[in-house]
């Protein structure tokens, strides 16, 4: 029995409500609901959702912040499932209703009920809805939401065939409630324009389009507008009711004059339909409902979460915003924000985080200007982040390396803002703070090939206020600069960063300062290709740190007269250097310096001829360097395992480990550092390799590993997977049609639950076919499918 049947009442005979109420009859099934006046965008998955739902649940909430777009979902829904509720579909108005007492009455208007004198309204109501079979869509609960749910929970219990649908920035938290969140819409990466072909797959740039085409008839979007109004709708978030806004004003702005003025989008997105809802005229007024609904600890925080880049844990929220909420609790306080859908909470791999749309950051930032804390706040999320970074810093040859990776990795957001307030600051607390936040992020930046990024953040920072800067701070952040600039072969940057830290150690002569400088003179003397005098450098600066507790210089330094060894040609030297690094790197659960010791020690290993030796080595390091996904690793493995491929006698292989060596090297700014030391290893294998595959077989072999992701290319490094028969999009693929919809499903980003929804079908079916494609194409992630979808479009 299909849902609808299963819900399809019989219609009862016509009867009374109550001495001298009106005789009422059900009208036809969604005869009670507004008539759509636009035309509806996207929401297929969650419009599938609902209908699942509405057959099962008996109160089913959708909530999310103001302007999302929840009302036109709830009426859309409700109108699908319209056959499935015969006795009627009623729309309840809940926006304009401020007094708990006329909750009833309003209600009751809505339902075509009258007053009887005789009985009081809220018995006339409930005998209404048991004698039927029908859905309620109850819209805009939450600026009455406690009175609401006491409401709700009574008409639920006591109309066993109630259905009731509710919109809310907050769920109604009670007994049965399904809470279903309702997201933005799909955005393409504002950095790459949607086709022709792939633009219905995102609804936010479908709904500009509809909405401008609307003020502008005629309107055809070409490629390059196609671009703009990607990044219009990435910029505000998918939010609906602003992407409307924003296509109102095409009426006397191009696509590219709204772009440039959405800095500031309060100001810009004024003009809404005179048709529409008040709070929804401008999108300042719909955030200013929001901002209303909430109590005065859940407005002050709201303001100071403004502060936030990209998202937030709660320990980073609790210390810089927690202060002075007394006697509200911070945690309490946060999760009320996230009930009421002004925070997005995201969990990944067992890590909670939470976020806000940008359009809901900016209002909580000029209310935070407004009551005057934006220089504490923003002053407290620089020094909260100093603190971040020292203490990455300090643990990162340690057991610790692995999550100060992920949480590094995630905060990079904050950490950059707090860096940019750093250089706006003209204080010599924010100078100094600056320089150490820099200086500690150097393993970070180095491992995970943010040269460019670290490069920058630096020489802006040396050049903010030298005056002001103490001489261990500012000699501490030349050397990370140094680091990075001579890992990127820039060895002229590199020696005058050196030399400007020369002249500081003469006024702070240490032996930490003396070890740093004997590392970069060694480092720039190994890049530059003077051996002897590298290694006494580096020789120099392994006595000099501290080994029995060594830091990322100590370690780098050890791994650079190592290789030194190695480019000389002293295996012997340079296998009791790696030994060494080993030795430490495995005692304290260290995992970056550890696998790069094994790639040298394979480089070592195959300049001895020893092939076998060497492969299962690089391969070792690859699944040492595992989860942390250091592109500076991967790099350097891959390409040395080009090596071994050719001397193997697979010259095939050999190249696509080179192109995907290749590109990790161009695509994170220059990684694979070993390579301009050796660099007639490299040009060898080019050049053997192509005269072996010839110069066609050559380039498309390159190609394939150019077009690898990283964790595609280490698989292949690791004989995981195989490229000699890349499918292609079309009648060669034995796709079957379900299969090729699903695949479209997985581009999207569609869970299995989420693909059974939207095709009506069950997740282990939906499961089943995912896994077939996999099969099929010889996937092993989803990510697979949809980047071999997006490039064959």
């Amino acid at each position: 029995m299909s849902a609808d049947e299963q819900f399809r009442p019989v219609r009862p005979p016509t009867r009374r409500v109550g001495v001298g109420s009106v005789t009422s009859t059900p009208a036809p099934s969604t005869g009670h609901l507004p008539p759509e006046l636009t035309s509806f965008v996207g929401r297929r998955t969650e419009l599938a959702e609902m209908k699942n739902l509405l057959s099962t649940a008996r109160l089913v909430t959708l909530t999310g912040i103001g302007g999302v777009g929840k009302t036109r979902l709830a009426l859309r829904a409700a109108s699908t499932a319209g056959r499935a509720f015969g006795d009627g579909v009623w729309l309840v108005e809940l926006a304009d209703v401020s007094d708990p007492a006329l909750l009833v009455e309003v209600a009751a208007a809505a339902l075509g009920l009258r007053d009887d004198p005789a009985r009081p309204l809220p018995e006339v109501v409930v005998e209404f809805l048991s004698a039927r079979k029908s859905l309620l869509v109850l819209d805009n609960c939450e600026q009455l939401v406690e009175a609401v749910a006491r409401l709700v929970a009574t008409w639920l219990s006591a109309c066993q065939d109630l259905r009731i649908l509710a919109t809310s920035r907050e769920p109604l938290d009670i007994a049965g409630e399904t809470v279903v969140p309702v997201p933005p819409l799909l955005v393409p990466d504002p950095d790459r324009a949607p086709s022709r072909r792939a633009q219905p797959r995102y609804d936010a740039v479908t709904l500009f389009a509809d909405r401008a085409s609307a003020v502008v008839p005629g309107l055809d979007l070409s490629e390059a507008t196609r671009a703009t109004v990607a990044r219009i709708c990435a910029r505000l978030d998918g939010l609906p009711l602003a992407i409307e806004l924003a296509a109102a004003r095409m009426r006397t702005l191009s696509p590219e004059q709204i772009l440039a003025r959405l800095d500031d989008r309060y100001g810009l997105l004024t003009r809404a339909s005179r048709s529409a809802p008040m709070r929804q005229q401008t999108l300042r007024w719909c955030i200013d409902w929001s901002y209303q609904l909430c109590d005065p600890a859940e407005q002050r925080l709201w303001a100071r979460l403004s502060v936030f880049a990209g998202g937030f844990e709660f320990d980073a929220a609790e210390q810089i915003c927690g202060a002075d909420l007394a006697p509200a609790d911070p945690l309490d306080v946060l999760s009320s924000l996230v009930d009421k859908s002004i925070l997005i909470r995201i969990e990944s791999d067992g890590v909670v985080r939470f976020r806000m749309l940008e359009t809901v950051r900016e209002y909580g930032r000029q209310k935070l200007q407004e009551i005057g804390e934006y220089a504490q706040m923003c002053r407290r999320h620089r020094d909260w982040y100093e603190q971040m970074a020292l203490a990455a810093d300090n643990e990162w040859v340690s057991d610790r390396q692995t999550y100060w990776t992920a949480r590094l990795d995630r905060e990079q957001p904050n950490l950059r803002s707090a860096l940019e307030y750093c250089l706006a600051e003209d204080t010599e607390q924010a100078v100094t703070t600056g320089l150490r936040t820099a200086a500690g992020l150097l393993g970070f930046w180095v491992f995970r090939g943010l040269y460019g990024e670290g490069r920058r953040f630096i020489d802006r920072l040396l050049r903010n206020h030298p005056a002001l800067q103490p001489i261990p701070d500012r000699f501490t952040a030349l050397h990370a600069g140094a680091v990075m600039a001579v890992m990127q072969s820039d060895v002229p940057a590199a020696t005058a960063l050196v030399e400007e830290a020369r002249v500081l150690v003469e006024q702070d002569r240490t032996p930490a300062t003396q070890g740093r400088i004997a590392h970069l003179d060694g480092a720039v003397a190994l890049y530059s290709g003077e051996l002897a005098l590298a290694t006494s450098h580096l020789e120099r600066a392994v006595e000099l740190l501290d080994s029995d507790r060594p830091g990322f210089v100590c370690l780098a330094a050890v791994a650079g007269l190592g290789f030194a060894y190695v480019v000389a040609g002293d295996t012997q030297r340079a296998t009791a250097r790696y030994q060494q690094m080993l030795s430490i790197t495995e005692a304290c659960g260290e995992t970056l310096f550890r696998s790069s010791a094994l790639c040298v020690l394979a480089i070592a290993a195959w300049q001895e001829d020893e092939r076998s030796r060497a492969n299962e080595l690089l391969q070792q390091a690859l699944r040492v360097n595992g989860n942390m996904g250091s592109p500076l690793v991967a790099a350097v493995a891959l390409e040395a395992l080009a090596w071994t491929a050719h001397a193997d006698g697979d010259a095939e292989r050999a190249a696509v480990l080179m192109g995907a060596a290749e590109e990790l090297d161009q695509s994170h700014g220059k990684v694979a550092s070993i390579v301009p030391i050796v660099p007639q290893h490299h040009d060898e294998c080019v050049r053997l390799t192509r005269s072996a595959l010839g110069a066609r077989r050559f380039d498309a072999a390159l190609a394939k590993g150019r077009a690898m992701a990283i964790d595609e290319a280490v698989a292949y490094g690791l004989g995981e997977q195989s490229t000699d028969t890349k499918p292609t999009w079309g009648p060669g693929v034995a796709l079957t049609k379900r299969e090729r919809q699903v695949a479209g499903l997985i581009t999207q980003g569609l869970t299995n639950k989420q693909i059974a929804a939207e095709l009506v079908i069950s997740q282990r079916t939906a499961a089943g076919h995912v896994e077939h494609i996999l099969t099929k194409l010889g996937f092993t992630s989803r990510a697979q499918v949809a980047a071999w979808i997006a490039k064959t479009e």
